[in-house]
């Protein structure tokens, strides 16, 4: 069959290739990758050993849909202790990573002629899984220390509006909301009759202000997280997310046949992860801490506008040419991401992650210095 004679869906000519996988399958092996959002460390080991026992043991058929028991269990235990959502076992899909607990929410809750509001710059993924639901994604352009402003998104929610994206922290930016913003996110929601969907899998990397759950004070909420960033598990593939029984129904149905269930190795691998020590994470977050103060230092030196990060592990700052600097630096063997592949707000800044040791984060430092 000719080429010519091919016809593809409109939802999916819309949207390229994700910029950040472009960068980072452009990178020889020897880069310096400060364009992909993975933590650089390994999995802790006792995560590891959950994992081996249960391919030991022969868990390694098909689980429930929704997820093992025992993982939801937990899983609903740490909602309720750490984030105040009043939820329960039944009300949790475990999904494979946060990617298919955002796919499987906007399946479900928007068509054609729907709009869905993401903050700009804001996550690749959010725009192009709405444009796949043939709805439109609207960015909410955001204020100067690159939160999403209450406000605004209340100012431009109109008939079509039929969810609304948060994430804090947040990706591409580092921005913490504010208890006070979430709250408010939350109360739109509620007096607009529309969905929240908060992306929170980076609520335990925070080095200023606190973290907080719109799920919290509203039942309008899909919340959404993974054990990829916190405990890094990037390559497990597992997400989780929580919310009312009517909207889990419907996501449910979406998630039975794009995936019928999450890896059975990698949910005990998660039960493990989410029930033993937590010290971990605490120095992980405590290396992206010193990590974001090595990178802000070079880029002040530099003479570069950012506004400093207080969560995740990305900084944007600004700079002359993007596509220039993008390509010149990679012509250097470093990574980094163009702003306007979060949107076109996120233009003449470019997003670099701190993920990457600090030794290297140094020498992508004096490259850049060459490059300016």
């Amino acid at each position: 069959m000719s080429n010519e004679t091919l016809k593809y869906a409109q939802c999916v000519k819309k949207i390229d290739i994700s910029g950040i996988r472009k960068m980072f399958e452009a990178a020889g092996e020897r880069a310096i990758n400060l364009g992909l959002g993975q933590p650089d460390f390994d999995t802790p080991e006792h995560v590891k050993k959950a994992a081996i026992d249960a391919i030991r043991r022969g868990y390694t058929g098909y689980t429930v849909n929704k997820g093992l028991h025992e993982l939801r269990g937990a899983i609903s235990r740490k909602l309720q202790n750490d984030n105040g959502i009043n939820t329960n076992p039944d009300n949790i899909i475990v999904t494979s990573g946060a990617s298919e607990g955002l796919h499987i929410a906007l399946i479900a809750l928007v068509e054609s002629g729907d709009e869905v509001l993401i903050p700009d710059p804001g996550f690749v993924s959010y725009g192009a899984l709405t444009i796949l639901e043939d709805a439109k994604p609207v960015g909410v352009p955001l204020r100067d220390d690159l939160t999403m402003s209450p406000e605004t998104v209340n100012d431009m929610v109109t008939g079509k509006t039929r969810a609304v994206i948060i994430n804090s922290p947040a990706n591409p930016t580092g921005a913490v909301q504010t208890p006070e913003d979430i709250k408010a996110f939350a109360e739109i929601a509620d007096d607009n009759n529309i969905t929240l969907i908060s992306d929170e899998v980076y609520e335990k990397i925070i080095y200023e202000g606190e973290h907080a759950s719109p799920g919290a004070y509203s039942d309008n909420v899909i919340t959404i997280n993974a054990t990829s960033k916190t405990y890094s598990m990037t390559g497990w593939r597992l997400g989780y997310l929580s919310a009312d029984s009517e909207r889990i129904e419907q996501m449910l149905k979406a998630h039975q046949y794009v995936q019928a269930c999450a890896s059975s190795i990698s949910q005990y691998a998660a039960l493990a992860a989410i029930t033993g020590p937590q010290d971990c994470v605490e120095e992980m977050c405590a290396t992206f801490r010193r990590r974001r103060d090595i990178i802000s230092s070079g880029l002040e030196e530099l003479g570069l506008e950012f506004v400093m990060p207080h969560g995740a592990f990305y900084v944007m700052p600004r700079v002359p040419d993007e596509k220039k600097f993008v390509m010149d630096m990679l012509g250097k063997g470093v990574v980094t991401t163009p702003g306007s592949a979060f949107g076109v707000h996120g233009a003449g800044h470019v997003r670099l992650s701190y993920s990457a040791s600090e030794e290297s984060i140094k020498r992508a430092l004096r490259l850049m210095k060459e490059v300016l």
